[in-house]
């Protein structure tokens, strides 16, 4: 008999809330994203509520808006998610740990590495985010004039991929014999040096670690775009998807999910979990006056500043009270753009109604009572939109608290999510296979 779906849920923890005014809520922790002993209670909260993962998006710069915005964004200071999940692995027990790593900004040499050390100090939780970078001025960090264009990100990425999954599979599982008396460490017919030589990268290997206790960590990856859907379908595990209506994020699950075979994977082996601001209250009422008060504390030129990161493009010159003008090709995220893009033409809004949406919020929102949220999700996940929801906190502690204390039991209740987990690995908690060793078969 076929399993009934369940969700999966992961957290989306940096920054600790994607909303621009999260941090100034009244009751609210504003240093929140700074501090750890918060990061850690937040950890251990969700791990109690069995969320499937604790995931870190990355910035290698400052947001590239006007200071006039960029003093009051909270992203500012946020700490390294490889500096920092290490530290949660070893207040948790179970919950997995996604970090964000660019493929344009790294050498795969260090991304194998840190993130093989990862697995194995939290004993098989890691997961690595794929990503190529969409803001420009991460460029101005490491030598460059300007960004990489974006076909060119992609294609590097690609073979990124490549070399770091093959330096993850360096060792057999069983190289290490340890042998005592013989004096023998390791089987040298077990290590395999990639020796890798291709258009972008050259990397000799092995890698000095042992092999993932995943085998690989989980590779995850955002993208939208045409290129992004490709690279998901040939690469990735978990996807944090980005649609806000039911029928794109359809549209978006049977693409990606629908060019896997091409790849000869399996759709089976890849969960597209959309991102889901999720804003709680008794009453529906309630949640929405949460949601109000949270909007209303967005200052305008933060809106602007928001609306140009999104699309590419300087929007401080645009007419506030016209219609979104036509663009530019952008070399940034085009999917974002192109969602922004795709929503002012349907419904018309004006520049400033677009900035007092994108100041906040733009994206997929629920909000509710526990029981309507949950109609929602369960609605996305059996027409398969999704395979769950990666939730994005409108404020903390008291949103966080919220979906832990009256959201998750509700899901729980109509059997739509875990009420234990039933292993210690994030591929167990997602339900994927453990990868062959592509060197070393059994």
């Amino acid at each position: 008999m076929t399993q009934p779906r369940r969700l999966h849920l992961g957290a989306f923890m940096r920054p600790i809330g994607i909303h621009t005014a999260w941090w100034r809520y009244p009751g609210g922790y504003p240093d929140a994203n700074f501090s750890f002993p918060h990061l850690k209670r937040f950890a251990q909260r969700l791990e109690a509520a069995k969320f499937d993962a604790f995931f870190m998006a990355d910035h290698l710069a400052v947001m590239n808006m006007p200071m006039a915005a960029l003093k009051r964004s909270a992203t500012v200071t946020s700490f390294d998610p490889m500096t920092l999940l290490p530290a949660l692995a070893a207040v948790t027990e179970r919950i997995g740990l996604i970090a964000t790593a660019s493929t344009t900004y790294n050498e795969p040499y260090h991304v194998a590495r840190k993130f093989a050390s990862l697995d194995h100090i939290s004993n098989g939780r890691a997961g690595w985010n794929l990503v190529t970078s969409g803001n420009p001025d991460e460029a101005l960090n490491f030598g460059r004039d300007a960004h990489l264009d974006h076909a060119v990100r992609y294609a590097r990425a690609r073979e990124f991929f490549d070399v770091v999954t093959g330096l993850w599979d360096s060792w057999a599982d069983d190289a290490f014999i340890r042998d005592v008396e013989e004096g023998v460490y390791f089987d040298p017919d077990k290590l395999h040096v990639l020796d890798h030589s291709g258009e972008f990268l050259k990397v000799k290997g092995p890698l000095n670690i042992a092999r993932p206790i995943q085998g690989w960590p989980v590779v995850v990856q955002a993208g939208a775009s045409e290129a992004g859907r490709q690279i998901a379908a040939e690469t990735a595990e978990m996807v944090f998807g980005a649609g806000s209506k039911l029928a794109a994020a359809q549209d978006f699950y049977a693409d990606v999910k629908g060019r896997m075979p091409a790849a000869g994977r399996d759709p089976d082996h890849l969960k597209i979990l959309p991102g889901a601001f999720i804003v709680l209250g008794e009453t529906r009422d309630e949640a929405e006056a949460k949601k109000a008060r949270l909007d209303a504390l967005v200052p305008t030129d933060s809106g602007i500043a928001n609306l140009s990161v999104r699309l590419g493009v300087d929007a401080s010159e645009f007419d506030l009270d016209a219609p979104l003008p036509d663009l530019p090709e952008t070399n940034a995220s085009k999917s974002a753009q192109a969602q922004i893009v795709g929503y002012a033409r349907k419904t018309g809004a004006t520049v400033r109604e677009l900035a007092q949406r994108v100041g906040g919020y733009g994206g997929l929102t629920m909000v509710g009572t526990p029981a309507e949220v949950a109609d929602q999700m369960e609605e996305w996940l059996v027409t398969r939109a999704c395979d769950g929801f990666n939730v994005m906190f409108p404020f903390v502690p008291e949103g966080l608290d919220d979906v832990v204390d009256t959201l998750v039991p509700e899901l729980q209740r109509r059997g739509l999510f875990r009420t234990e987990y039933e292993g210690t690995t994030l591929r167990d908690h997602l339900g994927l296979p453990r990868p062959a060793n592509q060197f070393f078969p059994t």
